[in-house]
């Protein structure tokens, strides 16, 4: 089997191939269960499950530790329950990193602390870098981060900070969601 690697996490690729809301939900449960290793109940953790598994969708999932809004998504993979898979397996092993003391808990709250309107910052990221709203493609982001820093350096003849500073924010808040 393939291994993958996604937010410093290496592990096992999953092929789902049918029962695909059912993995879904699977996929949830063991993500409530590893959330709930770090004492959380199901009450904190809010992952909204897509009707139809088997779309082309982000998976994510947010909790609150230490009064810290966290969330992670992943959406790269061609099936939502795929996706799903993926933010099982980096929040559980990053759990255990924690549990076992290899990170600490500022570590872990850095990894997954995201602002409740992310995902109108990465909509918004998508406009600045003139990408279309589905695009991720780690390759074509990056291709047009770039094209549009060369043109808007402030070193060049026609450079704007603000600009550049905008595009920059805009690729890492993209990058982050990818990586």
């Amino acid at each position: 089997m393939a291994k993958i690697k996604v937010k410093g996490c290496e592990f096992e690729a999953v092929t789902v191939r049918d029962s695909f809301n059912r993995r879904a939900t699977q996929f949830k449960n063991n993500i409530i269960t590893s959330i709930k290793r770090l004492g959380l109940t199901a009450d904190d953790v809010d992952i909204e499950l897509e009707p139809n598994a088997i779309k082309k969708a982000p998976a994510s999932v947010s909790w609150y530790i230490d009064n810290q809004h966290l969330h992670y998504s992943h959406n790269s993979m061609s099936k939502y329950v795929e996706n799903l898979y993926i933010v099982f397996k980096v929040i559980d092993l990053e759990i255990t990193a924690l549990l076992e003391d290899r990170i600490t808990l500022s570590e872990f709250i850095s990894e997954f602390s995201e602002d409740k309107d992310i995902a109108k910052k990465r909509k918004e990221a998508r406009v600045v870098l003139g990408l279309n709203h589905d695009v991720n493609d780690l390759k074509a982001i990056d291709r047009a981060y770039k094209d549009l820093a060369k043109k808007h350096h402030p070193d060049t003849e026609n450079g704007d900070a603000e600009t550049f500073k905008e595009i920059n924010r805009a690729h890492k808040i993209l990058k982050r969601e990818l990586m």
